[in-house]
């Protein structure tokens, strides 16, 4: 297919700036997943070379008092005596830890519309857009690739704290995309390692709990008409930090150009997941310890009929 120009958005002239409902049909459930095909996951297979795998979910309790106010996991262990067998009940909250956004989690905030026009009464009680489609589909299966700023800007003197607001800066991505020679492909999703885990994981369990009181913001990655231009021209199928918000939070703030956000034109306008808190310490590793940043990857969100958003179950492998 002819993918369009940047400056042809939005698609869809009578919707929302950015959007390209349309693209993949009208009826479509799979957005950018769709960049994932069966040559796509042929030409990831060739990323396996050591056979090395590495987990890429956080433990499903942390954080362990979860950001924006969010109910913390439970876990209830029951045991059926008299006979040794153990079930188990857990109750979580699917943003309350590693975890994709579907295309139900957030819309076009002034005209209240999801992926491909879908409004809050089109979805309810439907099972459109539901992120059960994704797993239906087989998956995010594909080629990763690992931009790890935090590594990069602790050798460049450019670190930033995780947990304050402020942004990832464009330009140095590019900059350090350069240095370490990274080859961008279609269908590839983009892991962005701000340092908020390596962060986190410092913490005492006071300092967990005094953390999730905090109303600073997160670092995150810059939302501007550049980067947003970048995410359409390297076609990624999906993008994902290791930050409770990809994008610089708040994701509302004045600090961002007017009209542009990523969750918006990204999972609204154009059916992007997008990936948060996802553990990119060992994968970060890795990558360092064999000096490349592009890796074969599987995830299997849960398969939650008419989901909202979903632990990835994610593996890399090298």
């Amino acid at each position: 297919m002819k993918w369009p120009e940047f400056n042809e958005l939005p698609l869809d002239k009578n919707g929302p700036p950015g959007n390209a409902w349309g693209l993949f049909g009208e009826d479509d459930q799979l957005g950018r997943l769709n960049l994932i095909t069966p040559d796509t996951v042929k030409a990831a297979a060739f990323e396996i070379q050591q056979g090395i795998r590495v987990s890429l979910d956080w433990p499903i309790d942390k954080p362990t008092f979860p950001a924006f106010k969010r109910p913390r996991f439970q876990h209830q262990l029951i045991n059926l005596a008299p006979r040794a067998i153990n079930d188990e009940i857990l109750t979580f909250n699917t943003q309350c830890s590693t975890q994709w956004d579907g295309f139900r989690h957030y819309a076009y905030q002034d005209t209240a519309q999801f992926y491909n026009g879908n409004t809050q009464k089109e979805i309810d009680g439907s099972g459109a857009l539901g992120i059960d489609a994704w797993s239906k589909a087989g998956g995010i299966v594909t080629r990763g690739i690992l931009l790890d700023w935090y590594g990069w800007s602790q050798r460049n003197n450019k670190a930033k704290d995780p947990f304050v607001s402020g942004a990832i800066e464009f330009a140095d991505l590019q900059q350090m995309i350069k240095e370490l020679n990274i080859i961008i492909k279609p269908g590839d999703v983009m892991f962005l390692r701000t340092g908020f885990v390596a962060s986190y994981n410092k913490f005492s369990s006071e300092e967990q709990e005094e953390f999730s009181k905090q109303s600073n913001g997160y670092l995150g990655f810059e939302a501007n008409r550049a980067s947003l231009k970048w995410l359409w021209d390297s076609r990624f199928t999906a993008v994902v930090s290791d930050s409770p918000s990809f994008e610089r939070s708040p994701i509302a703030g004045p600090h961002n150009e007017p009209g542009v956000s990523v969750h918006q034109w990204g999972l609204a306008g154009w059916g992007m997941p997008i990936g948060e808190m996802f553990d990119l310490e060992e994968l970060a590793e890795q990558c360092a310890k064999l000096n490349r940043y592009s890796f074969f990857m599987s995830s299997m969100p849960l398969k939650v009929p008419n989901g909202v958003a979903s632990p990835p179950c994610a593996v890399a492998i090298f």
